[in-house]
């Protein structure tokens, strides 16, 4: 699996989270920088709506989708 990099430094809420959820569209695994002090709070809350899980690594946050159950 390829890993999406998205820079969102120095840009203010939403658009961290809008540049998140662009960025998930085509991917499974994101790592997107970001600095906004109210960015991790978007980031958990666009996580919990679509079931993404969320790692945070001080202004690096890494999402990805969960896996698809094997039948």
């Amino acid at each position: 699996m390829t890993e999406t990099i998205v820079d969102a430094r120095g840009l203010k809420c939403p658009w961290p989270a809008l540049r998140l959820a662009k960025a998930m569209r085509g991917a499974n695994h994101v790592r997107i920088s970001a600095d906004d002090p109210q960015a991790p709070a978007e980031f958990r809350a666009l996580c919990r709506e679509h079931g993404w899980s969320i790692l945070a690594e001080a202004t690096d946050f890494i999402i990805k989708r969960p896996l698809e159950a094997k039948s």
